[in-house]
């Protein structure tokens, strides 16, 4: 096995990451997207599928407190009750899901480290609300900031840009890193009563942190030229100034404009976009060091259609008749309101103006 693979993370723990069939995040969604690759013979000489260890108890103490551990642990062995507010339920297997998810994340930056292979993705991952102490938004631990603390404490990786794609702001790992030189950028929809309620342009740091928290909020049914836009000119600026070792994307994908719990305006075009763009930039700036991570996305449907085509895109293997990839596209999307370009621009600008300057 040499450098240049792409790897597809899995282990056979992750259906345990689950919530009850009524819960709007499925499991389902990891091998659904392998099947639909495996379906396309993208696996192979450059894609690989590469099988994951399970994170220990010491990997979460990087992050998280011995307390919130130990009530995850207690809650699911009873296999009841609530690991958050409201929408985080226990069940008997989560913990060892938990455990399997943070582990894909940790296996996938060490390799990518040690050059088992250049880019991962771990469908799993992407757990981007849970906080140092509390689980949060069906994430019970950070994968995202596990994966940062074993590259900054056993790799010595300083320079670690969190891109995170979400619709949902990636508050959990904002707060980790707030007063830390760790780039976080967050784009998502934000509006009065949206889950997490956070992540507006003011939000940018504290501290040694300063300037290194980015917000993107976004108004609804942002669509694809709008948000490549912000894209294109917010993050590609900030990774550039930045300059980062590793790029770490969480590709949640409950931005497209099929989702029930979001309301932005995305196609598959635009995150094929995405993956193309951030890719591109990983090559330009820390040697194709590139990790991928799952995240949101609640239409069952689209959620592996979306996955597949990133994945493709930044392994750059396609099948043999370029018409399976094609067909994973949206046939069409949505109109988006004529007044959300001119409120992205004016996010934008002020982004411009007051967040970019103070990166280092």
């Amino acid at each position: 096995m040499t450098g240049d693979h792409c790897a597809f993370l899995y282990n056979e723990e992750f259906p345990k990451y689950y919530f009850g069939e009524n819960h709007p995040w499925q499991p389902h969604r990891d091998w659904k997207t392998r099947e639909l690759l495996e379906g396309m013979g993208i696996f192979g000489d450059h894609a690989i599928i590469y099988k994951t260890q399970p994170a220990t108890e010491q990997d979460l103490l990087m992050v998280h407190s011995q307390q919130h551990i130990d009530f995850v642990k207690k809650r699911c062995q009873s296999g009841g009750g609530l690991l958050d507010r409201g929408d985080t339920p226990a069940t008997e297997t989560l913990y060892e899901g938990s455990l399997a998810a943070v582990g894909a994340t940790l296996d996938g930056v060490e390799g990518i480290v040690n050059g088992r292979f250049l880019h991962a993705f771990n469908p799993a991952g992407g757990l981007h609300h849970a906080r140092s102490e509390c689980s949060s938004g069906f994430c019970v631990f950070n994968d995202i900031a596990v994966a940062v603390r074993a590259l900054q404490r056993r790799f010595k990786k300083e320079r670690v840009a969190i891109i995170d794609i979400d619709g949902h702001h990636g508050d959990g790992t904002q707060s980790v890193f707030y007063k830390e030189k760790i780039l976080t950028v967050s784009l998502h929809h934000l509006s009065s009563g949206f889950y997490p309620g956070t992540g507006n342009t003011r939000e940018t740091g504290e501290g040694y942190g300063k300037g290194y928290a980015i917000n993107v909020p976004l108004p609804f049914r942002t669509g694809d030229g709008t948000y490549l836009k912000a894209y294109r000119e917010i993050v590609m600026t900030a990774l550039d100034e930045y300059r980062p070792d590793m790029i770490i994307h969480q590709f949640g994908v409950d931005a497209h404009f099929s989702d029930p719990l979001v309301g932005l305006g995305l196609t598959t075009h635009a995150y094929e976009s995405i993956a193309k763009m951030t890719h591109d930039a990983a090559h330009r700036l820390c040697n194709g060091q590139y990790m991928v991570v799952g995240g949101g996305g609640y239409n069952l449907e689209a959620v592996p259609r979306c996955w597949a085509i990133m994945f493709c895109t930044i392994s750059g293997v396609y099948p043999k008749d370029m018409k399976a990839f094609e067909a994973l596209h949206d046939k069409q999307g949505m109109p988006e309101p004529e007044e959300v370009p001119g409120e992205v621009d004016e996010t934008i600008r002020r982004l411009k103006a007051e967040a970019l300057p103070l990166i280092k």
